[in-house]
């Protein structure tokens, strides 16, 4: 094992290179995607959250159209504020965008770094030949989709000058507890507001043996508390009713956290069973999908108690702002 002291200055700013051109590459496609779908998607959330069944498969497939259950959740939030949802079909579709953003750990988990290049290169050819403004779109959303994968490539070379020191070693297994790593997956997201980048994180240590895949799952689970804070400050001068939307998503996710710390022996399991032989990154990514779709049917039997408890909250129009500045 190597005792020689890497350039710590290098492997930072070539991780930060990668984790923003990861971020960016998620915003170009999140914002092109949108402006594709237009105002369809309020359409679509309006028209198919008439009940919870409906309202949890619209999340699901929104989600995975938009790329982000923040931005679906954000989306959400404005559209109760502007009353053209209720807060108690909210409800349901924030549970279903919480499922859905586990596609993107899923192509995440393919590692398609090999076809970046080729990716990056239709994405620019479409934007520089694109003659409608669709293809213009088009091109920007595969662009991203490169710009991720480039990003994701560049995260994993940073890494790899630490493979053999022992102090970042000994750093790492420290996070083979549960509860530390949870911590450590809610404070990145926090930092970078990107529950993606984190998972993706996590899988790149977990892939070249630098964390177990327990402590992945855990950096997932942390990661899925994190992601609430974005939604939070989108309900900063909302409505009551899209106030609650945001409560209800914290509460949801930190509920299901716990749950899933109480039984995290029982969810390793359940991930190798399912995942059979597998790599570790499908298996963190099979993570995130199975207890994203536990939580959400757990929950989703409850949905209108759940409603009832929290309108019975103390919150009103008049001390939202209040309420606002403590979250």
């Amino acid at each position: 094992m190597s005792t020689e002291t890497p350039d710590f200055l290098k492997i930072a700013l070539h991780l930060i290179s990668g984790v923003v051109v990861f971020l960016y590459g998620i915003h170009r496609t999140t914002e092109s995607l949108k402006i594709i779908a237009g105002d369809s998607t309020k359409r679509v959330l309006h028209k198919f959250t008439k009940n919870t069944i409906l309202g949890t498969l619209t999340g699901i497939s929104t989600t995975a159209v938009l790329g982000s259950s923040s931005a679906l959740i954000i989306l959400v939030i404005t559209s109760v504020d502007a009353q053209l949802l209720s807060f108690a079909q909210s409800l349901a579709v924030v549970m279903g965008a919480n499922i859905g953003t586990t596609l993107t750990t899923q192509i995440i988990a393919f590692k398609l770094t090999d076809f970046t290049a080729v990716i990056l290169l239709l994405g620019f050819l479409l934007i520089l030949l694109g003659k409608s403004e669709q293809r213009l779109h088009l091109g920007t959303v595969i662009l991203g989709i490169g710009l991720i994968f480039f990003g994701l490539e560049a995260m994993d070379d940073s890494m790899r000058p630490l493979h053999h020191y022992p102090p970042f070693i000994e750093i790492m297994k420290k996070l083979d507890s549960a509860w530390v790593g949870v911590l450590i997956g809610g404070l990145i997201t926090v930092l970078i507001q990107a529950s993606s980048a984190t998972v993706a994180m996590a899988i790149t240590l977990a892939s070249q043996q630098m964390i177990s895949m327990e402590a992945g799952i855990a950096i997932m689970l942390g990661a899925e508390i994190g992601t609430c804070s974005d939604t939070l400050l989108a309900t900063i001068k909302r409505s009551r009713q899209a106030l609650l939307t945001g409560i209800f998503h914290l509460c949801f996710n930190i509920i299901t956290v716990i749950l899933g710390l109480i039984f995290f022996s029982f969810l390793v399991q359940a991930v190798n069973a399912i995942s059979s032989d597998a790599n570790v990154a499908h298996k963190i990514a099979n993570a995130h999908l199975l207890f994203n779709v536990l939580g959400t049917l757990l929950f989703l039997p409850f949905i209108n108690l759940i409603a009832s408890w929290l309108h019975k909250l103390p919150i009103h129009e008049k001390e939202k702002a209040l309420v606002e500045v403590e979250n």
